[in-house]
């Protein structure tokens, strides 16, 4: 019998993952399919129960329901219950297992974008659900520092409050972060700003940007952000979002599946449904 994984959230229409993990059914011989499926606004407990009832053998959870879905799970991988947000959550006998992979992709990502760094200093632009997942994945990394910068100053500092491991951290404006913007070893843009209707606006200065830094943005589409561009045009090592999107979909396959699946060929099946954009 034919296995049905999915994603939920509102919008769905636009998401990438169908492509992705149905080609990688079909290139490892799996008997399954992966559906997005809209799921109305007060309607999620209804959408998990009937996914549960028919059998679904896992799905991805994307906005607006990483939080809203936890109290429905079975269980919550520790990770997960830190961020306070699930991605992924696999069907193990009718129980629901929920985890992240949003921190971990990203952390992959960023050792393959950015190989040999060692004890950065790091800077995190913003301090939602994506920044969430990535400051408490990488703080486990043990960096040098790791500050938070976000419009809401009062966000930023709760975030840094939640941290247990000693790693220094502060809280900052964005107009203090720009300020010192030359101290850090890697600047991690986690907004929306960069994407349709904001492409040409960054969420950060970066004049005084070191040279030898390396900036990352979690956005894929457009490839480049202006907040790319502008660290490029410095001089500036740069990575988006691409690499991030495809590694924790593999970590959310490796779930399901068991097998870790090829990446080279998951990044090519994403930049062909974006047009054959260069990343």
């Amino acid at each position: 019998m034919k296995k049905l994984f999915g994603v939920i959230g509102n919008p769905i229409g636009h998401s990438l993952s169908p492509h992705m993990h149905n080609d990688l059914f079909s290139l490892y011989g799996i008997d399954a399919h992966y559906h997005p499926f809209l799921v109305e606004k007060g309607r999620l407990a209804e959408a998990v129960t009937g996914l549960k009832a028919i059998g679904a053998a896992g799905f991805n959870v994307t906005i607006p329901y990483k939080t809203e879905i936890m109290p429905l799970l079975d269980w919550i991988d520790p990770l997960a219950k830190e961020i306070g947000a699930v991605n992924t959550v696999v069907n193990r006998d009718g129980k629901l297992a929920g985890y992240n992979t949003d921190g971990p992709g990203f952390l992959k990502s960023l050792e393959e974008g950015f190989p040999a760094l060692v004890d950065p200093a790091i800077l995190v632009i913003g301090a939602g659900g994506a920044a969430r997942a990535i400051y408490f994945t990488l703080e486990k990394t043990r960096p040098a520092a790791i500050d938070i910068c976000n419009r809401s100053l009062a966000k930023a500092q709760s975030l840094v409050g939640e941290s247990q491991t000693g790693v220094p951290s502060s809280a900052l404006s964005i107009e203090e972060a720009a300020e010192k913007i030359n101290e850090y070893t890697i600047i991690i843009q986690t907004t929306s700003v960069g994407m349709h209707p904001q492409t040409d606006v960054s969420p950060i200065g970066l004049d005084g940007l070191n040279k030898q830094a390396h900036a990352a943005d979690i956005i894929y589409n457009p490839s480049e952000t202006e907040f790319l561009k502008q660290a490029r045009l410095r001089g500036v090592k740069t990575l988006n979002g691409l690499g991030m999107f495809v590694h924790q979909g593999a970590l959310a396959f490796e779930l399901w599946t068991g097998i870790k699946p090829d990446t080279d060929r998951m990044r090519k099946t994403v930049l062909k449904q974006l047009g054959g954009a260069k990343c």
